[in-house]
């Protein structure tokens, strides 16, 4: 049953690109494709709310069930057998299973990596292949545990060099957005009234696209905000409740089987999991994506030191390191500061401040 309801799906969705091949493509058109591509999105976020569901209610087996620890997490993405588990090894306190063929890696195997003071928690799930959006090689649950990560490694070697192009397709059609930003696009749903667009900037999607794209993705009364120049696209995204927009490094592994030259491509890191070649260029570079910092908490009976390590990330307000180190500090309301962020040694400050890297801190 459930196989035959999601080709039905899948069939509707080539139905409908074969509708918008078969279109002139003009400024009168428009509007209708723009309610054709939004119609696919919004098939494609059925099969993801529906698919997990129905795997658990027919009792099929296949699924990944994994908990996030740490202070972040990230998922190593890429074809099979292009040496994500010795990198996942060579990074973490994980033995994952290498060899030299397909399709190692069935399972879901989490690792911790240990880097400036923080505790990042890697996963090495089963190699994507061609077509994974639309579930081949497992390529639903593989693409869940990705939706579900702080970063994504996409990692390919000289062999699969040009799969690069092709795993961002699948992860863009699993609704994750690669190294980009949700659209400034803020969408007030009314009762009643119809559609009422608003934007300072010159849009050149015609307000009759915004509407059909609107009420295809099942807004019919609402007052949308533009804020931004918006593509048909980015459109669809800011309406649907699927989308996540996740960073990512893109690492091309088994340089040293390459010649000196060949090794750098740009917006891509070259390393070799094998010869622990570049490894430490990579922990810094995921330190980066994944904008942690570190502050130190200081105890009411000693001097400011940096001996306790707390991890948070840029942006976020000192109240949310108080949760972190449980119910003695979350009622917390102010604090003293020292070093990094501080006009002055102990200054008093309430937890809505920001923190910042290197800052000494006491609850109060």
């Amino acid at each position: 049953m459930y196989n035959y309801l999601m080709i039905t799906v899948e069939e509707q969705i080539e139905s409908i690109k074969e509708e918008i091949r078969k279109t002139p493509h003009h400024k009168g058109t428009e509007h209708y494709i723009g309610k054709l591509r939004a119609r696919i999105s919004r098939l494609r976020d059925k099969i993801m709310e529906e698919g997990p569901a129905r795997h658990a209610s027919a009792g099929i087996a296949g699924g990944y069930a994994v908990k996030k620890r740490g202070d972040a997490t990230v998922t190593l993405v890429g074809p099979p057998s292009v040496g994500k588990s010795t990198l996942i090894n060579n990074l973490t306190n994980t033995q994952s299973k290498v060899a030299e063929y397909a399709f190692t890696t069935l399972t879901v195997i989490p690792g911790m990596l240990n880097y400036k003071d923080a505790n990042i928690q890697i996963f090495d799930i089963p190699g994507i292949i061609a077509g994974a959006k639309e579930g081949k090689g497992k390529g639903r649950q593989v693409l869940s545990v990705a939706r579900n990560s702080d970063l994504l490694l996409i990692m390919c070697d000289p062999d699969t060099i040009d799969s690069f192009e092709q795993i961002v397709a699948d992860l863009e059609g699993a609704g994750i957005r690669i190294n980009s930003t949700k659209p400034e696009v803020h969408i007030d749903k009314k009762p009643s009234g119809g559609l009422i667009v608003h934007s300072n900037i010159k849009q050149e999607l015609s307000i009759e696209t915004i509407g059909e794209i609107a009420k295809e993705m099942g807004v019919k009364n609402a007052e949308i905000t533009l804020k931004e120049k918006v593509t048909v696209d980015s459109l669809i995204d800011s309406f649907s409740t699927s989308r996540v927009y996740l960073p990512a490094i893109f690492v091309l592994n088994k340089i040293d089987t390459l010649s000196d030259h060949y090794s750098l491509i740009p917006g891509v890191l070259p390393i070799s999991a094998d010869k622990r070649i570049g490894l430490d260029n990579l922990k810094e570079e995921i330190w980066k994506k994944l904008k942690l910092i570190r502050i130190y908490l200081v105890h009411s009976d000693e001097a400011p030191n940096f001996n306790r390590p707390v991890i948070v990330k840029e942006g976020d307000a000192l109240a949310t390191a108080a949760k972190k180190l449980g119910t003695d500090f979350e009622d917390k309301n102010l604090a003293k500061i020292w070093g990094n962020g501080a006009h002055y040694p102990g200054q008093e400050v309430s937890v809505s401040l920001k923190a910042k890297e290197g800052m000494q801190v006491r609850f109060i």
